[in-house]
């Protein structure tokens, strides 16, 4: 089967990007001023990102009840649906029976639905889960006729209003749909980047207008997803697939955030989700790995894969990297990584294998960037 494009393919072209494979699409990865400058283009002004291979969902209450859209959501996802006013988004989980992240995913609150945002590399899977555990109380809608993009960036706003009016009073986390020139837009005011910004999605026929009217602006770039990486990564921002695994659980992610108290133990909705038994006992006694930032010394990026030890001499490792790259704003290398929790005070210092040669890393609190988001 051959890689999928999205309905954005022939522009990216045309603009000179790079083209290649990312989960089972061909995706831009840069274009012609590079990753650097279109990552300091996003911190600086607004970076435009094509996100249209990601998973689009609605999820209807069969019994036309959005409430019961929220608890069936619950049931497969540790955090609180039923409380999430119309109008907003949240942050979720979909875990296993061992309490590791099967994937994440953007949940909105629409009013009589809820819209799904899930990852490229999973959607399929995600979808045919949720059709095996949820068809019985919902109706799984995939959306397969409209683009998704990604405006992120300081200027994002001042981009954005003239196209959706309404947008400039959206704060982090709120969703709206917005009639346009470009006809229906479904917008959250969110993002990858730690930047304040949009998820846009429009109809596919209107897709490649909208992505030139937004290029005309003065200040928006075009971007790829080498800029998307390092943005996310500066963030603080785990990756699907890398940080997070089936195997690694939302508390050892420090993703334990995402699961709010009425889920926890002694909360009004306790458990009942996949994986509940460890990740409320991790809540209660703490997890055995955590994952950390670090700062390598120099100016050699460590990437994923790369092995941690106690000190130069140790024979095992301790843990590894998962991500890793070079912060363009920090003008620095930077990693992430799983290391055992007694190690995971910031300040502690470790050694990498780095091809052979053991060199210094140090923990260091996430993100290594603050957040700009409109709250």
């Amino acid at each position: 089967m051959g890689l999928r494009r999205t309905p954005l393919y022939d522009l990216h072209t045309s603009l000179g990007a790079k083209m290649v494979p990312f989960a089972g699409w061909e995706m831009p990865v840069q274009y012609g001023t590079g990753v650097m400058a279109e990552h300091l283009a996003t911190r600086e002004t607004a970076g435009l990102f094509d996100v249209s291979h990601m998973g689009q969902v609605i999820i209807r209450a069969l019994s036309k009840k959005n409430s019961d859209a929220a608890l069936a959501l619950e049931s497969l996802i540790p955090a609180n649906y039923l409380g999430l006013a119309e109008g907003r988004q949240r942050y979720g989980v979909l875990t296993n029976d061992k309490g590791g992240i099967r994937d994440d995913l953007m949940v909105a609150n629409r009013g009589d639905h809820f819209f799904l945002v899930v990852n490229a590399g999973n959607a399929d899977a995600d979808i045919a889960y949720l059709r095996e555990h949820l068809s019985d109380r919902c109706e799984i809608e995939v959306i397969a006729d409209r683009a998704l993009l990604a405006l992120q960036g300081p200027a994002a706003e001042a981009a954005f209003a003239p196209i959706a009016q309404g947008a400039s009073e959206m704060k982090f986390m709120d969703c709206a749909v917005f009639e346009s020139k470009f006809g229906a837009l479904w917008v959250t005011r969110s993002g990858y980047s730690g930047e304040d910004g949009y998820e846009i999605s429009v109809a596919t026929d209107n897709a490649e207008a909208l992505t030139r009217r937004l290029l005309d602006t003065p200040g928006v770039v075009a971007c790829g997803l080498g800029a998307r990486d390092s943005l996310r990564m500066e963030a603080g921002l785990p990756l699907h697939g890398q940080d997070i695994t089936p195997d690694t659980t939302p508390v050892e992610a420090g993703l334990g955030w995402s699961i709010q108290k009425v889920r926890r133990t002694g909360g009004d909705r306790e458990g009942g989700f996949p994986g509940a038994d460890r990740i409320l006992a991790q809540f209660e006694n703490g997890p055995e790995q955590k994952l950390v930032g670090l700062r390598p010394e120099g100016r050699a990026p460590m990437r994923a894969g790369t092995s941690l030890f106690v000190d130069a001499d140790a024979a095992d490792p301790i843990g590894e990297i998962t991500s890793g790259g070079f912060g363009p704003s920090l003008q620095a290398p930077m990693s992430m990584g799983y290391v055992p929790a007694e190690m995971a005070k910031p300040g502690t210092a470790l050694m990498a294998d780095l091809r052979g040669r053991r060199l210094p890393v140090s923990v260091t609190p996430l993100p290594f960037r603050p957040a700009n988001y409109k709250r």
